[in-house]
């Protein structure tokens, strides 16, 4: 590798000197990689930014993404990100998303099929939001049975159990148009 290579946390600049630009964060203090390539400093727009031979699908702030829910926490969910924008990605990065303020005991189960809105990049973790109607679960399974569900307005009801279950749905819960396959 080059002198001019770095890997994913290394330092690129000060953010006195230089703002992050794409593939790079800034953690507030430096400006930092978030993945392996060439650096490149633009000396007139004062903006530090990494070249990938591969373009790493990282969203930004705006980006509407699905996702699978990886991980449940008392107040976050992780979501690996598998489109961004109605495209597919292969990079899966995960992003948070905080479930405090939302009034729902299960607002997403581990493999529930979510859809997210990213709202910011904040020390090299991304973070997402859900508490717009067209966000929150497309997809999901009966807890109990792991059978197919229907929506009853704010819940899920299960086609084989008859579990009913509180959950934060899309109104596009159950359309699966939300993918967009590969030509």
């Amino acid at each position: 590798m080059s002198e001019n290579s770095t890997f994913p946390g290394e330092k690129i600049a000060s953010i006195e000197e230089y703002e992050a630009g794409h593939n790079t964060f800034d953690d507030g203090d430096m400006v930092r990689a978030s993945t392996i390539g060439e650096i490149d400093m633009n000396k007139t727009t004062r903006v530090a930014s990494v070249n990938h031979p591969k373009l790493l699908s990282i969203p930004k702030a705006g980006d509407v993404i699905v996702g699978n829910v990886a991980a449940v926490m008392s107040s976050m969910i992780a979501v690996s990100i598998d489109y961004i924008n109605g495209k597919p990605t292969t990079s899966k990065v995960e992003c948070v998303c905080g479930t405090r303020n939302l009034r729902i005991r299960n607002v997403a189960l581990v493999n529930d099929i979510v859809t997210l809105k990213i709202i910011s990049h904040i020390n090299g973790t991304i973070h997402a939001a859900i508490n717009e109607p067209e966000l929150g679960i497309l997809h999901t399974k009966c807890r109990k049975c792991g059978g197919r569900v229907v929506s009853m307005r704010d819940a899920i009801k299960c086609t084989d159990c008859s579990w009913i279950d509180e959950r934060k749905l899309s109104k596009n819960f159950g359309k699966l148009d939300f993918v967009s396959l590969r030509e």
